[in-house]
């Protein structure tokens, strides 16, 4: 055939974008999607700038919760039990009048076990805590 032109030979030139652009846009909605929760996780913690006087809650007054290394915890001296350490700390949440709660451990705590003991605290009435390092 004179006509015709025979291209099987000839080699693509063309580069396809659609998958490429597909890709991408899948890739830009996800992160639209997941950068909210990402941002708002977590505990927020301040640090205060001011001196050691100002604005001090005597140790009297506060719920102190200590987690030594070992796992064991104690309530304003005395140890109690992990799993009565909600009932605890509502109880002597009842007797201070600022609810707060001062939690002091150790530095090889896990981070898991330290914000546990602070959600229950919480749940359990504390309006201010505070982290301490042994």
């Amino acid at each position: 055939m004179a006509g015709s032109s025979n291209n099987a030979d000839e080699p693509i030139t063309d580069i396809n974008l659609t998958p490429l652009v597909d890709v991408s846009l899948v890739l830009v909605i996800i992160f639209m999607a997941v950068a909210p929760f990402a941002l708002t996780a977590g505990i927020k913690v301040l640090q205060s700038k001011a001196s050691a006087q100002v604005g001090k809650v005597s140790l009297s007054e506060s719920v102190q919760v200590r987690l030594n290394k070992e796992g064991r915890l104690t309530l304003n001296g005395s140890e109690i039990l992990r799993e009565n350490y909600p009932a605890e700390v509502a109880r002597a949440l009842v007797k201070s009048d600022d609810k707060f709660v001062i939690v002091k451990a150790d530095t090889e705590n896990k981070v898991g076990q330290v914000v546990g003991l602070l959600d229950e605290a919480r749940q359990a009435g504390a309006l201010k805590m505070a982290l301490m390092k042994n």
